[in-house]
This record gives C-alpha cells, sequence and structure tokens, in this order.
C-alpha cells in the first residue's frame, strides 16, 4: 500500500503554495496597483455583486432540489437552500470546492441513502459545469464573429494548451466521479439512465438548462461586475471567453478554494484584452472577498445550531 499524505501535511503544502503564488503574483503583477485599485473599490458594485451572487447559490440550491426529488430524495425549499450555503462555507475553507458537497451527501443520505445522495449532489455539479461550459463556447464562437482586436502573446500557443487544460479539468472530475458511482452501482446502464431521469429526461431537460445557464451567467457576471468595481470594464465577448477560464482554474486543488491560482490566472488573461495584470489580480481578490461575504449565511446557521444536522430522518 502506498503512503498517504497526512491531511495536516497536505493542508500546510496547500498554504505553502497559497503563500508562494500571492508572492509572485505580488511581483509580476503589480500588487502596489492592485492594492490602490482595491482600495478604491465602489461600494455599489460591490453589493451588485453580492446580489447576483447571492442569487446564484438559491438557483443552485433550487437545481439540486429539482435533481435530488427525480431520484427520490426529496428536499424542500429552504433546506437545499441553507445546505447549499454550509456547503459553501467548507468549499471556501478547503481545497478543490467538494469537500462542502461531500457534506451535502453524507448529511442528506437519511433521506434515500448514500448512493442516491451522491448522485444527486454529482449530477447537480455536472450540470452546473456544462452551463459554464456552454458560456465558454458562445464567447469563444463570439470572438471569432467579431473582430476584438486581441493581442496576444508570443506564448500563446503553450498558455492556450494550459487553458484547455483547466477548461477540461472541472468535467474531467465529474466523468470520473461518474464513471467510479457507476462502478460502485454495478450498472453504468443504470447509472445512465438515472442520469438521463434528473437531468435530461423531456420533463426536466429545460427547467435544468435554465438553471444551469443561470447560475453559470450570475457567476461570470459577479467576476465583471468586481471589474467593473475597480474600474476595469470587461467587454462582453471577453466576459464571456476569459471568465469561465478563470472560474475553472479554482477546481485546481493546489491551493485553498482556488486563492492565488485564480488571480493568476485573470493576471495573465485581463492584458490579452486590453486591461491590466493589476487590475486583473484585483478583480479576482475583489471575487473572492465578495463571496466570502455571500456564505455568511451558512456561518450563521453554523452558529446558531453547531450540533444539529440540517437534513435528518424522517
Amino acid at each position: 500500500m502506498g503512503s498517504r499524505i497526512p491531511p495536516k501535511l497536505l493542508r500546510l503544502i496547500q498554504f505553502a503554495v497559497l503563500a508562494v503564488l500571492a508572492v509572485l503574483l505580488w511581483k509580476a503583477a503589480d500588487g502596489q496597483a492592485a492594492l490602490r485599485l482595491l482600495q478604491n473599490a465602489h461600494p455599489s458594485w460591490l453589493a451588485c455583486a453580492v446580489l447576483v451572487l447571492t442569487l446564484q447559490t438559491v438557483l443552485s440550491a433550487q437545481r439540486w432540489r429539482i435533481t435530488a426529488g427525480r431520484l427520490g430524495l426529496w428536499l424542500s425549499g429552504s433546506e437545499a437552500v441553507r445546505e447549499y450555503y454550509l456547503a459553501q462555507v467548507v468549499n471556501q475553507t478547503l481545497p478543490g470546492g467538494f469537500v462542502g458537497d461531500a457534506g451535502r451527501i453524507v448529511r442528506a443520505r437519511h433521506r434515500a441513502g448514500l448512493y442516491i445522495s451522491g448522485q444527486a449532489v454529482v449530477f447537480e455539479r455536472v450540470a452546473g459545469q456544462l452551463g459554464l461550459v456552454a458560456i465558454l463556447v458562445l464567447g469563444v464562437m463570439l470572438s471569432q464573429i467579431h473582430r476584438t482586436g486581441w493581442v496576444w502573446p508570443e506564448w500563446r500557443g503553450a498558455y492556450t494548451s494550459h487553458l484547455l487544460l483547466l477548461l477540461f479539468i472541472g468535467p474531467a472530475v465529474m466523468i470520473v466521479a461518474l464513471r467510479l458511482l457507476a462502478k460502485r452501482a454495478g450498472s453504468v446502464a443504470r447509472f445512465i439512465a438515472s442520469f438521463k431521469q434528473a437531468v435530461t429526461a423531456r420533463d426536466v431537460v429545460l427547467p435544468q438548462i435554465v438553471l444551469s445557464l443561470a447560475t453559470a451567467l450570475c457567476n461570470v457576471a459577479a467576476f465583471a461586475i468586481c471589474a467593473q468595481a475597480i474600474g476595469a470594464s470587461m467587454p462582453l465577448v471577453a466576459m464571456l471567453t476569459f471568465v469561465p477560464l478563470i472560474l475553472f482554474s479554482m477546481l485546481i486543488p493546489l491551493s485553498v478554494s482556488g486563492w492565488g491560482i485564480r488571480e493568476g490566472a485573470a493576471a495573465l488573461m485581463f492584458p490579452i484584452f486590453g486591461a491590466t495584470a493589476s487590475q486583473g489580480l484585483a478583480t479576482s481578490v475583489v471575487f473572492g472577498l465578495v463571496f466570502l461575504v455571500t456564505v455568511l449565511p451558512g456561518l450563521v446557521v453554523i452558529w446558531l445550531r453547531p450540533n444539529a444536522p440540517v437534513l435528518g430522518r424522517h
């Protein structure tokens, strides 16, 4: 058996990676300029971003509730929203952005079993990632139709290949999870049938598409609003093309909740459409801070009921 990295050592490594990335970005992306932009961020735009990300949470919870209900796991609207907030609190403090979702699976297992609760969460996350991919595809198509005038750096070839790799990391993780769950079920066909029933069946596919596109658009719009808050207006095509890639970079589990990696991606991509690296860095930091504000309701739930499960047995 191979040796396993102790959790404390793994966490130490992740914080070390975050520290190294912070130092490198401060030097490479003019940290002083980014700090000045942060200090002058417009409060009204920040409040707007909070509202948009709050809407994204509520819509994501609704998508999970619909998906789970199709599998026989019944959740009320309030339960789904509370659970989603709790998951976001955990996802903001741990790497990868999936540990909080694992908590949703465990706490909902009493309703329909661990396998069904796992399916509901995985299917819901897959639908969300597909919505972000759809927006990226639209952005790429629009960038080919309209003359953007973007100036790509000399290392464009290698950089583009890395971005494409990031694009497929999220879906690839989801596909692996699907295969593992399918193997456990003993029937790939049965698992695919469950996905169709929960996500692509005729009477549910339209709500799934609408909710997945809406949540993805909320994330993309919130990032663009954060850019506006520090004075870096993003053209529509740039917003649809680059923001999904920046958000996909957060799935790389080398740091804590994507911090550092997301900022690096933004600092690299902003100059392509005429902004500065410091504006990309500042925008990403603002987005991360705004998102932390939006998960505060989850902390309130934990504070009010520290030992009480949100989802229990019927």
